[in-house]
């Protein structure tokens, strides 16, 4: 999923003003813990107001094993796209536009990601591709040398960042794979995709660390004693979409950064740095009577909370005159 893209309109007063916070929560059991810090409404105070006024429930269900995370799917939604069964979202050939490649509209793309797929005792982990610190010199020429794996196959390759290749091929068109969300800091062999062209994936990824394991780069970066690139996540595929915005939406990244890391401390940083800049706004928006909506991923479900818009007046004025009492913990436990 894109960090920081955010092509939705901008706000103005006749449209809803729209929040979206990835990974709100983690269901690890530590992350699950540290629910109970958000609880203190002198901390956050502004949470703690819009989830009390806030009490129209919409859900986005689904699970942790989706290879789409529930905050992608509403992101797709508010750009307006149509999405395939498999509910993947063409970020891919979204991002590759934003970095100023020529996107040609239904063209396939799909976005690899170079890393470092670390071998356990046990099992492969995939390492977040901010820690390789990768220049702009050691990407590229990388990604030149292993260009004619790629090519060979009729795929046509680009740089477009350190941490962002991408393919365009037409195969990549229908090409169900997991979110590069769903597979940092676990087991990538969970999310190969069951799908005929895995095969090819598979070889591609085995093919790319039997020709990197020696590459002068890596033995530079070895012996500088930081994470050679060893792999490649392919994630995002498919065909271009225009974007048809609805509304605006605006995305908060940092809690969703802090928990791919497993940084529960950045996460609750994070929480502190939205209280401050993002949620005030939020609250004078609702206090002004506009249509605010605030929507909470999780690894399983999303869900928008928006003010009531129906029911006798005098219930929705009481409402807003004595709100209940919502703690965070028990919103963000349910994602």
């Amino acid at each position: 999923m894109p960090a920081t893209v955010n092509d939705t309109p901008p706000d103005t007063l006749d449209r809803p003003l729209h929040v979206l916070i990835p990974w709100a929560a983690g269901l690890a059991d530590d992350s699950v813990r540290a629910l109970a810090q958000l609880d203190d409404a002198a901390r956050l105070p502004h949470l703690h107001q819009l989830l009390s006024r806030l009490t129209q429930q919409t859900w986005h269900h689904g699970d942790e094993y989706t290879l789409t995370p529930p905050h992608e799917a509403l992101w797709s939604q508010a750009l307006g796209w149509t999405l395939p069964p498999s509910g993947q979202a063409p970020w891919a050939a979204h991002l590759a536009r934003a970095d100023g490649l020529p996107v040609a509209e239904h063209e396939a793309w799909g976005l690899l990601t170079p890393g470092h797929w670390y071998m356990g005792r046990d099992h492969l982990t995939v390492l977040h591709p901010d820690e390789l610190q990768l220049s702009e010199a050691e990407s590229r020429a990388l990604l030149d040398a292993v260009r004619h794996l790629f090519e060979s196959e009729g795929w046509t390759l680009h740089w477009g960042a350190p941490t962002r290749w991408y393919a365009c091929h037409d195969t990549l068109a229908d090409l169900p794979t997991a979110s590069l969300d769903r597979v940092l800091g676990r087991n990538p062999d969970v999310w190969m995709p069951e799908h005929p062209q895995a095969r090819l994936i598979r070889r591609l990824q085995a093919e790319v660390q039997m020709l990197l394991y020696q590459h002068p780069i890596n033995d530079e970066r070895s012996e500088r004693g930081v994470f050679t690139v060893n792999s490649f996540w392919l994630s995002g595929c498919g065909r271009a979409q225009p974007i048809q915005a609805s509304h605006s939406l605006q995305v908060l990244d940092g809690p969703r950064q802090a928990l791919l890391r497993a940084d529960l401390d950045a996460w609750l940083a994070a929480w502190d740095a939205l209280e401050r800049e993002a949620l005030p706004r939020l609250t004078e928006a609702l206090q002004a009577g506009r249509d605010v909506r605030l929507s909470l991923g999780g690894e399983r479900h999303a869900l928008t909370l928006s003010a009531p818009t129906s029911g006798p007046w005098w219930q929705r004025a009481m409402a807003r005159l004595r709100p209940r009492q919502v703690l965070p913990s028990s919103v963000l436990q349910s994602l």
